[in-house]
């Protein structure tokens, strides 16, 4: 079962931007199949419609300020951008090994990742300014579950790996997908190497789904992360600006 349980909606933040823009960050709870989980809706009020939704997959250390300000980023490019949860209101990770253990019980339970994945989806098509047009994306363990999506059929415009996990689990492929697929790789990532890149392309060349990945050369995991020891200010920049581009082509 998926409902909205509740709006929970906080003050909209402030963002830099001109006077007439009137841009909004809000929480919002939600459920699936009985538990409890908070997302983020950000979006220009201003805008009579938006230019589509974006949804956003947290990395392992559930949604935090990072997925926050990457929706705050697309709702002032004119998106409705909703940052998901798949871990649950009350199950946050605090520490290394509780990111571990979050991300891990999901790659462990591929049924309940995807029932998370399409009940966020569901929810999410509730709120105000979301439409028919969505692109799902994510980082790191968030591009890990766009590719989960995409290999389960989920029915979105597109789908965005940024420094994802790149590997298909046994018994999966991309024989269900049918929206285009946009990879954003550091050639230098040690999570998932070119090896998993040539081999997640051959896979999606072997279904016939439309596909293109970006390469980084010398940029590792995380390297659009701020604050981390990967962060590569050049592919950061750069896989954003073909993020923008996709989203233009496919929404």
């Amino acid at each position: 079962m998926i409902r909205s349980i509740t709006s929970a909606l906080a003050l909209g933040i402030a963002v830099a931007q001109p006077a007439a823009a009137d841009l909004t960050g809000q929480p919002f709870d939600y459920e699936v199949d009985g538990t409890v989980f908070e997302g983020y809706v950000a979006r220009n009020t201003d805008l009579p419609e938006t230019e589509g939704t974006v949804l956003i997959v947290h990395d392992w250390d559930g949604l935090t300020d990072y997925e926050k300000q990457r929706a705050d980023m697309l709702a002032a490019k004119g998106y409705t951008a909703v940052a998901i949860d798949v871990y649950g209101k009350d199950n946050r990770p605090t520490n290394m090994e509780e990111n571990q253990a979050r991300s891990g019980a999901l790659y462990a339970d591929r049924d309940l990742f995807r029932a998370r994945l399409s009940g966020s989806l569901a929810a999410a098509s509730e709120l105000d300014g979301v439409g028919d047009e969505i692109i799902l994306m994510g980082y790191c363990f968030g591009g890990a579950a766009a590719l989960e999506a995409a290999r389960s059929g989920m029915e979105v415009d597109g789908f965005v790996s940024f420094h994802g996990g790149l590997g298909t689990p046994e018994g999966q492929d991309y024989s269900m997908t049918t929206a285009p697929v946009l990879l954003l790789h550091g050639t230098a990532d040690p999570v998932s190497g070119p090896a998993d890149l040539a081999q997640v392309v051959g896979e999606m060349l072997d279904a016939g789904v439309e596909h293109d990945a970006r390469l980084f050369g010398g940029a590792r995991h995380s390297f659009t992360v701020w604050g981390s020891r990967d962060y590569d200010l050049a592919a950061d920049t750069g896989s954003w600006d073909a993020f923008m581009t996709f989203l233009d082509e496919q929404l």
